[in-house]
């Protein structure tokens, strides 16, 4: 479980710090000034060039662990600018006492007119974990300053503005360049919205053994693609394809044989054992050609259909499907066989449109898919990534992949998971095809259910990053992620 990061909510990071004080004895100035200590080393490492720094500081904690940054960076001679918003003074006894220190070195508190004065890096202390609503106008008016200012952001804990638990953001949020979250790593920062504002994420336990400051469980798992060779172990020496598997993809409407044919590819990529494609009698002569080695049926009913349905491991159900007769027959028979599926696109569709647990199934949605499962719109959706997937979880009774940055893995009985790969280039049509073959290889090659999504998910992503790096992101093509698909898919 070491390539597994646990991640937890705001709530239950507090109430380690709490241990912390109560039980283990440390006084919260301490963790203060340890926090203060992180983030000036961590200031110092990746800025060197920086001699005048900016500190936004707020009236909570997160402002006092500002301060005790401001006073180490005067301490050794640096330019400091400490700014907070108007009619705000530190609440607690520790961000009073950072405060006290602050101002016996000799620091000023500069009160916030409208105007940013001039630094080479800022950092956002303005409310860390705390906040659960919109920035007062003054903050607010400060995040866009600093967000103006083209200069580099060290965030405290969390962006302000940025709600730890979802990653979510109902007002501004402070664009940081880099975010160092204390004592540990708050589920919120690595999906959804956040993305776009806490750049880097480190985390620094302050000194502190977290699994001994709580029994609760992770709200969540980070896994990242060093963790791919758990599933993903070298195969015996007397290894034959049938015990790799065999998926079957169904999908590929006159017009869309496209979509199947990289669901098909991606599974032998992936190393399935044999991989099958149902579709149009139209499209048959190109995907043989395009890759003849997926066996290709002309399917142009249910009936024709229930051989291959026979002979399958797992099905891979909706690429390029339809939502017409001929694609509402076939998603029928798919879901009639009883078979392990993982469906997505147009078997998406239909099932939102006649909702039914589906125990045996990997839903694969998009936001917008998601949310005509659940009858939410695509914000809503974004706006709460955990709790969209639970919502399908319990809706649907199975593993559910919930698509998008940080994509979130969850299921009945499982701890989430989210996955720490792939990048904005991904984001263009086809990739979920290729998704949808990976995980349906895996599945084929006896991973379960959830072990296959979770598998599936990261070496897609891992795939996608590798190939960006190479070429870039804009213009990536779901086919230029084949080559690194089968290279990540033999981890050394």
């Amino acid at each position: 479980m070491n390539e597994l990061m646990p991640l937890y909510r705001g709530a239950q990071v507090k109430a380690m710090d709490r241990t912390a004080i109560e039980t283990l004895g440390i006084p919260g100035y301490t963790l203060m000034c340890r926090a203060g200590e992180a983030a000036w080393r961590l200031l110092r490492q990746r800025w060197p060039a920086a001699r005048c720094i900016g500190v936004a500081c707020g009236p909570g904690n997160n402002g006092g662990d500002g301060y005790v940054l401001a006073r180490l960076a005067k301490a050794e001679g640096f330019t400091v600018v400490v700014l907070a918003p108007p009619g705000t003074s530190p609440r607690a006894k520790e961000a009073r006492q950072a405060l006290a220190d602050w101002r016996a070195a000799g620091g000023r508190v500069e009160t916030f007119d409208g105007l940013l004065p001039e630094a080479d890096v800022w950092v956002d202390a303005l409310y860390g974990i705390g906040l659960a609503r919109p920035p007062s106008d003054a903050a607010r008016a400060m995040i866009e300053r600093v967000n103006a200012s083209h200069r580099p952001v060290l965030a405290l804990d969390v962006p302000s503005g940025l709600d730890a638990d979802t990653g979510h953001a109902a007002g501004a949020v402070v664009r940081a360049d880099v975010t160092l979250s204390f004592i540990a790593a708050k589920r919120g920062l690595y999906t959804g919205m956040a993305r776009d504002f806490d750049g880097e994420v480190r985390v620094d336990a302050l000194g502190l053994d977290t699994a001994r400051l709580t029994d609760d469980a992770p709200a969540a798992w980070l896994i990242r693609p060093d963790g791919l060779s758990r599933w993903l172990a070298p195969r015996h020496a007397n290894a034959h394809k049938g015990e790799h598997g065999h998926v079957l993809c169904v999908g590929g409407e006159v017009g869309m044989g496209g979509a199947v044919r990289l669901c098909a590819e991606a599974a032998l990529r992936t190393g399935v054992g044999l991989a099958s494609v149902a579709t149009r009698s139209a499209g048959v002569a190109a995907l043989v050609a395009a890759r003849p080695e997926a066996m290709t049926h002309a399917v142009e009913d249910a009936a024709a259909l229930a051989p291959l349905l026979e002979r399958a491991t797992v099905l891979a159900v909706g690429p390029g499907l339809g939502q017409g007769d001929w694609g509402r027959a076939l998603y029928a028979a798919a879901l009639a066989s009883g078979k392990p599926l993982v469906l997505d696109a147009d078997g998406l569709n239909l099932l939102a449109a006649a909702p039914r647990p589906l125990p045996q199934a990997i839903l694969t949605p998009h936001p917008g898919e998601a949310g005509r499962l659940l009858g939410l719109t695509s914000a809503e959706v974004q706006a709460d990534r955990f709790a969209a997937a639970a919502a399908l979880v319990r809706r649907y009774e199975c593993v559910v992949l919930l698509k998008g940055a940080g994509t979130v893995v969850a299921a009945p009985g499982e701890v989430p998971v989210v996955i720490g790969a792939g990048n904005p280039g991904m984001a263009t049509g086809g990739m979920g095809d290729v998704l949808s073959g990976v995980v349906a290889a895996l599945h084929a090659q006896h991973l379960p259910a959830f072990e296959a999504a979770v598998a599936g998910a990261l070496l897609h992503a891992a795939a996608g990053d590798t190939a960006a790096r190479i070429g870039g992101e804009r213009g990536l093509l779901p086919s230029d992620l084949f080559p690194y698909l089968r290279r990540l898919a033999n981890p050394e």
